[in-house]
């Protein structure tokens, strides 16, 4: 029960203690309770002089206890402690369990009373609270909702519509795909797809071994097995059911085949790109999600802050895209975070002034006052069409999702020597490895260095939950690291331990490393003249380029991620 003393104070005396409102709003809101009789934070909500996550604030003041914001998935775990309906009533979700204690999450703190002597008989533990916003205590109740024994118990309300982009781009929903005779089939994809969209699932595998179909998720760049295996009897129909989906032909098993289907899930459509792959057990697939509403940051926005860049890092980039022309070239593999740099970047030069246009495969987040094209390769709409098309519009900034081929690299060099400023991506594994790609593509060293700005090299690291514990290395292990004993003393290591707020992989989120190579005079005449890679690496260097592996191991040094994970995304070198 919360001190008498704060419950004098009222909901209109915390806002304007903690700054949220000034005498005159309150006054103007205390006005409008007298004719409206609405509570004061509905009003001061819909008169926008407060958001959700202000409102949960002050209500935690008010009641005396403490606001978090809530964020990320409820651990499955912990979810499955108390009755999905009982949260919905009382709009609560289960935070944290620590020993004998189970800490809620609540938007209404006033309704503990009510609730804690229910929870204590159904959970045998002894019960506190927190105040979070409700918008993300009714996001999470809507997660536990459709993740909760998902694939084992389909049912027709998860049917999701299968959505064909019409001519004119408008969504139209396509429900005459969805076979009746293969509902049990349906059911299982539709389910295993909201499964991993709540988790927040990057890939699913589907993969049929001598065991049976195995499931597995992406999750933070690392896979993780969804469920027990499944009667491979069952493999053709699954595999059918997705082709069906991304139109593609059911017949053909011999070869490989790509597509991509669009779905309209929780009000807001999500793509997905398809590849099936014959194997010696059958087909397998893998479907990649691209939900746009994930890649955005909290705000919903993309910002390059967000992103997890040093700051040194950071400096060096936003110098580089406020450039007035040449290329800003991003490099990683598939999963580096290469297009939520981008979008930070286009965010940040975003103006009414400029004029930037995008081409893209497809399409992952729409951003306002910005002109985006979706590849449509079956129209005849490829990124060298689209890119000519761009040109003869006037832009100012380009985005070229990604160069695959000749036609495209030597557009996109010489819209870069023309004036325009383009942002690109090119998959190679290093920096260095770049100019061979366009090498091979057939464009001239010469004009690839007049154009080139910088190659910007990127990898995704975990960062470690709260749980982590102190490690000390022993002396193999930092040989294997390429360090010595006397290269990290006075850094403090840390291992993954693994908790309930985890799910027991002892790392929550990823942030980026980035490794920026900028093109001075010097550094364009040591590749034109195919210097060696250590005279070009220690002219980078002496430019302020930090390696990747260098960057990795900062991470580690500053205690955001474990020595095993900094080995997971980047090369040991011994010179870093």
């Amino acid at each position: 029960m919360p001190p008498k003393a704060y419950r004098q104070l009222r909901f209109g005396d915390w806002a304007l203690k903690l700054g949220f409102m000034t005498q005159e709003d309150l006054k103007y809101i205390l006005s409008k309770k007298n004719i409206s009789k609405q509570m004061i934070g509905q009003l001061c909500l819909e008169e926008g002089l407060i958001d959700q996550e202000d409102l949960a604030q002050i209500m935690a003041a008010q009641f005396s206890y403490r606001y978090v914001k809530l964020d990320g998935v409820i651990p499955e775990k912990l979810s499955k402690l108390v009755p999905v309906d009982l949260m919905a009533r009382y709009k609560f979700v289960p935070y944290r369990k620590s020993g004998e204690q189970l800490t809620i999450a609540m938007a209404e703190p006033k309704n503990l009373l009510k609730l804690v002597d229910e929870l204590e008989m159904l959970t045998d533990l002894e019960v506190s609270a927190v105040v979070a916003s409700e918008h993300n205590i009714k996001k999470a109740i809507s997660r536990i909702k459709t993740s909760r024994n998902m694939i084992d118990s389909s049912s027709d309300d998860m049917r999701l519509s299968v959505v064909k982009e019409s001519d004119q781009g408008e969504y139209i929903l396509s429900a005459e795909k969805v076979s009746t005779e293969e509902s049990p089939i349906v059911k299982l994809v539709d389910s295993t797809i909201l499964d991993a969209i709540n988790k927040r699932a990057s890939d699913i595998h589907i993969e049929t071994t001598s065991k049976g179909i195995i499931i597995r998720y992406r999750i933070n760049g690392m896979l993780h097995q969804a469920t027990n295996p499944i009667d491979a009897k069952h493999q053709s129909p699954i595999i059918s059911r997705i082709k069906v989906m991304s139109e593609l032909d059911i017949s053909e098993k011999r070869i490989p085949q790509d597509g991509r289907f669009k779905l309209n899930v929780s009000d807001r459509y999500i793509d997905f790109r398809i590849s099936i792959l014959p194997t010696i057990f059958g087909e397998d697939a893998v479907i990649r999600i691209l939900d746009r509403e994930s890649i955005a940051g909290r705000q919903g926005t993309f910002q390059l802050d967000s992103i997890g860049f040093a700051e040194y890092e950071l400096l060096r980039i936003r110098r580089m895209i406020h450039a007035p022309y040449g290329m800003f070239l991003m490099t990683g593999p598939t999963g580096s975070g290469k297009t939520t740099t981008l979008y930070g970047a286009l965010s940040e030069i975003n103006s009414k002034d400029t004029k930037i246009i995008t081409i893209e495969d497809p399409v992952e987040y729409q951003l306002e006052g910005i002109v985006q094209i979706p590849v449509n390769e079956k129209k005849g709409l490829t990124f060298a069409k689209g890119l000519r098309s761009i040109l003869r519009h006037d832009p100012d900034k380009i985005l070229v999702g990604e160069i695959r081929d000749p036609e495209t690299a030597q557009i996109a060099l010489q819209s870069a020597l023309t004036g325009h400023m383009v942002f690109t991506t090119v998959h190679a594994n290093r920096s260095f490895d770049v100019i061979n790609r366009f090498m091979h593509m057939g464009i001239q060293t010469e004009n690839l260095m007049a154009a080139l700005n910088c190659i910007a090299s990127q990898r995704l690291i975990r960062t470690l939950c709260e749980c982590k514990t102190a490690h000390r290395p022993d002396e193999a292990e930092l040989m294997e690291s390429g360090l010595t004993p006397k290269l990290v003393k006075g850094y403090t290591f840390y291992a993954a331990k693994g908790c309930e707020r985890c799910q027991g992989t002892g790392y929550r989120g990823r942030k980026a490393v980035i490794e920026i190579m900028e093109m001075d005079d010097e550094m364009r005449e040591l590749f034109m003249s195919r210097s060696r890679i250590t005279a070009i690496k220690q002219k980078a260097r002496e430019s302020g380029t930090v390696f990747l592996r260098r960057a990795a191991l900062q991470e580690v040094f500053n205690g955001i991620t474990t020595l095993r994970e900094a080995n997971r995304v980047t090369f040991v070198e011994v010179d870093g």
